[in-house]
């Protein structure tokens, strides 16, 4: 009897013990309880030293940090927007979720999973304030700190082995400090390529999850597991320095950056008609890529030759092979007056094969009108030699780097070592002129000079103007000429141009570091300042 007794208690008491635990499990959940008051709203000044302390984590980064913006007013855009936004993100979220869920369902055996209700409800997130850094590169940085408590409900269905079972998630609170990083920037609508998300420290996320009715949170254990599992996995793939990359645009389209190199060699003319009375002509050849704002390249003058061979090359610089063409005009030079026009054709860079040397011999025309009777006319034959070499980019390790720029290589068969120098002039600060200030940038190296723009009647002129020099071999030991000069606003003043400051750049750190982008102070100038980025792209 002692035995028997002794089982019986243990049964009981296990049976208490379990029935204990599902009783008050479910008394936690839909008991209301009768004691709860209403918050009161009191001023800060109501308050001791005490109590505030209490309440510092909930003051807005803008009052605690003077590098953070109010931005009332985007709260305010969201907070209006916020009932077609809930729409229309939720309507997103089903159309991602939709081909997810069908590659899924046949795989597990289910036989449907359907969203009975799906909205984040009538709360907005709100923004605590934006800081905003400047750089030097082309490129908008903001971090603003993110507060959501939402009110969502997002029901979903799952039907399997003729059960049915409802998944919902209730009372949705976020908190995030987001960097979002817009770069580059260019002067192509939305005037940025991509966006760059990272989180500057665990967010906290916290949820209701109701599993056919019952909350599943309230289960002692499971909220703190699935807190800590949810912030393992965000900070795994977004916490910083890793990244969230969303492309808006293909950034070499978008900025024109070079792609690569068209060497070209002008080998020679045949049967070119005679434009002079008196005599042969005398020909030569201008060569010219289409968008380029670079002057035509020309060819020695052959003189009365209507059959000249010149074998000369020329090198090009590609930014959209898909769209750009060679632009070829054979001219009869004059030495008085307007040279003649010979013949002219065009060559599309699309049907160049890459890294192979292809030869052309093709008719010149009177015009590029197709149906324009005066191309029956033979004016002659022009033969050129084509190698189309594209830059490849470098194998570099982007894990640890925020978004990295990626430096280009000189295409294959440049001379050893030689490659593709690079430059971006961006703006200038601070210019003095003693008459006038109309500043333009001239740029000299190895003796060949390029310029930019003429910006008018500015101090702090914003050129982002880009030029490429070819180089045989690396220019360790050369000097790159900028020189700021202000051009006079009418020709014949007594005050003509005059020059704003100079810099001579080192080009051995750009050698060795592929990239540099920085502010020089300009020499004789008082206060000038000029902002240039140098690329060098290697074989």
């Amino acid at each position: 009897m002692g035995v028997i007794s002794t089982v019986l208690g243990f049964s009981g008491f296990g049976f208490g013990f379990s029935a204990g635990i599902v009783i008050g499990y479910f008394l936690f959940i839909y008991v209301q309880p009768n004691d709860v008051k209403d918050v009161k709203v009191r001023p800060l000044v109501e308050y001791d030293s005490k109590s505030l302390e209490g309440i510092l984590p909930e003051i807005p980064l803008w009052v605690k940090n003077p590098d953070y913006d109010r931005i009332d007013w985007l709260n305010r855009f969201l907070e209006l927007m916020w009932p077609y936004l809930n729409k229309a993100i939720c309507r997103t979220a089903q159309d991602i979720a939709k081909p997810i869920i069908a590659e899924n369902t046949a795989k597990y055996k289910i036989d449907s999973v359907e969203f009975e209700t799906i909205t984040l409800g009538n709360l907005p997130p709100t923004f605590q304030g934006m800081k905003v850094y400047v750089t030097e590169e082309q490129e908008l940085i903001m971090e603003p700190s993110l507060k959501w408590a939402a009110n969502p409900n997002v029901t979903v269905v799952v039907k399997a082995y003729g059960l049915k079972a409802t998944i919902q998630i209730v009372d949705l609170q976020v908190f995030a400090s987001p960097r979002i990083t817009l770069k580059p920037l260019v002067p192509t609508f939305p005037c940025f390529a991509k966006i760059l998300v990272s989180l500057m420290e665990k967010p906290h996320v916290d949820f209701g999850l109701k599993l056919l009715g019952a909350d599943v949170m309230a289960i002692p254990g499971l909220y703190r597991f699935v807190q800590e599992t949810i912030k393992k996995q965000v900070a795994s793939m977004y916490l910083w320095p890793k990244t969230l990359e969303v492309p808006i645009m293909d950034p070499s389209k978008a900025s024109k950056k070079p792609v690569g190199i068209l060497l070209v060699k002008v080998v020679r003319a045949q049967n070119l008609r005679k434009k002079d009375l008196l005599g042969k002509s005398d020909p030569y050849v201008k060569l010219k890529m289409s968008d380029d704002k670079l002057p035509s390249k020309k060819t020695t003058v052959k003189r009365s030759n209507l059959n000249p061979e010149w074998n000369e090359d020329f090198k090009f610089v590609v930014t959209d092979p898909e769209t750009q063409a060679l632009e070829v005009n054979v001219f009869d030079w004059e030495q008085v007056g307007k040279h003649e026009k010979m013949g002219m054709n065009r060559v599309l860079l699309k049907d160049l094969p890459a890294d192979e040397t292809k030869v052309t011999t093709f008719d010149l025309l009177k015009t590029m009108d197709p149906n324009d009777v005066q191309n029956e006319k033979s004016r002659g034959q022009l033969t050129l030699e084509f190698t189309y070499k594209p830059f490849k980019e470098e194998d570099m390790e982007k894990e640890g780097t925020e978004g990295a720029d990626v430096v280009e290589k000189a295409p294959d068969g440049t001379p050893a070592g030689g490659g593709l120098l690079y430059v971006i002039v961006h703006e200038a600060q601070d210019l003095e002129g003693k008459h006038h200030t109309n500043p333009y940038a001239k740029i000299i190296f190895k003796g060949e000079e390029k310029k930019t723009k003429v910006i008018k009647k500015n101090r702090d002129p914003r050129w982002e103007d880009e030029f490429e020099f070819v180089c045989e071999e690396p220019p360790v030991n050369d000097k790159l000429h900028v020189e700021v000069v202000s051009k006079a606003p009418k020709k014949g003043l007594i005050h003509g141009k005059e020059t704003l400051g100079y810099i001579d750049i080192s080009l051995a750190d750009v050698i060795s570091n592929k990239r540099i982008n920085e502010k020089y102070h300009l020499i004789d100038s008082k206060n000038g300042q000029i902002q240039i980025e140098l690329q060098w792209r290697t074989s």
